[in-house]
């Protein structure tokens, strides 16, 4: 599965959930709150942008935004709700391609930096992140903690959701540190609609490691955005990483 079939065009018709899932305003509004906070007076770049999930309601809060997105069907999802003056978009991969400018924050949510499937890619992104930055300017990552704790010996297979209509179970590659999320839609009849999506995951000692190999220092970690306590038992994570204001990233 290459990321470039999984965001079709099918995809980006499915994405936008206006008010519900991601899109509920108990999930993106602290989001928002919280990188309008961190971008300061400054201009984001978000990479994965996607169909302007966070884009839209950040630009609106009055911070410059560019995203870099890989996939032209989810740009064109985007484009119905933000021309390219209002939000400018490169065509690229968030691990490689550049935009224009310098920015004090960069910003990749909801998971994706575990889209890209070798510790190389993944490295290789926080490199970019830091080379579009001022000093002193941050990185900011949303991604889950791996729930390994949760496969007995010999089980590959977790289900991590569950409610009517819907089932979310991931297999596990423990060798490859892979997963493939896969997502089952049903309802009535005798048919369901699978989704799937390959992972890398991530802990977050290694992905401290790699913000240090591209000039970063972790600056705060919470369980969410609202900075809620991160512990040994948070799910997820918000880091925020810094370039040290007296030095410049390697590249």
């Amino acid at each position: 599965m290459q990321q470039e079939d999984i965001w079709n065009a099918d995809a980006a018709r499915r994405y936008d959930t206006p008010g519900t899932g991601m899109f509920a305003p108990e999930v993106l509004g602290p989001a928002v709150e919280r990188l309008a906070g961190l971008a300061g007076d400054g201009r984001a770049l978000e990479f994965a942008i996607g169909t302007g999930r966070v884009a839209i309601p950040l630009a609106e809060r009055g911070v410059p935004v560019t995203g870099i997105e890989l996939s032209r069907p989810m740009i064109d999802q985007l484009r119905t709700k933000a021309d390219e003056e209002t939000i400018p978009v490169i065509v690229g991969d968030m691990a490689t391609a550049v935009a224009p400018g310098e920015y004090t924050l960069v910003y990749l949510v909801y998971n994706t930096i575990s889209n890209l499937l070798t510790q190389a890619e993944q490295v290789a992104c926080f490199r970019n992140a830091a080379r579009h930055l001022a000093p002193g300017g941050r990185f900011v990552i949303e991604l889950w903690v791996p729930e390994l704790r949760k496969l007995p010996p010999g089980q590959q297979a977790v289900v991590w959701h569950h409610e009517p209509g819907y089932i979310g179970l991931d297999t596990y590659d423990v060798l490859r540190q892979q997963i493939v999320s896969h997502h089952f839609r049903f309802d009535e009849s005798e048919h369901a609609r699978l989704y799937r999506s390959p992972h890398r995951y991530i802990w977050p000692a290694e992905l401290d490691l790699m913000a240090q190999l591209a000039g970063f220092e972790l600056e705060s970690r919470h369980a969410d955005w609202t900075e809620t306590e991160f512990t040994a038992e948070s799910r997820s994570h918000v880091s925020v990483y810094r370039i040290p204001p007296s030095r410049i990233a390697s590249e």
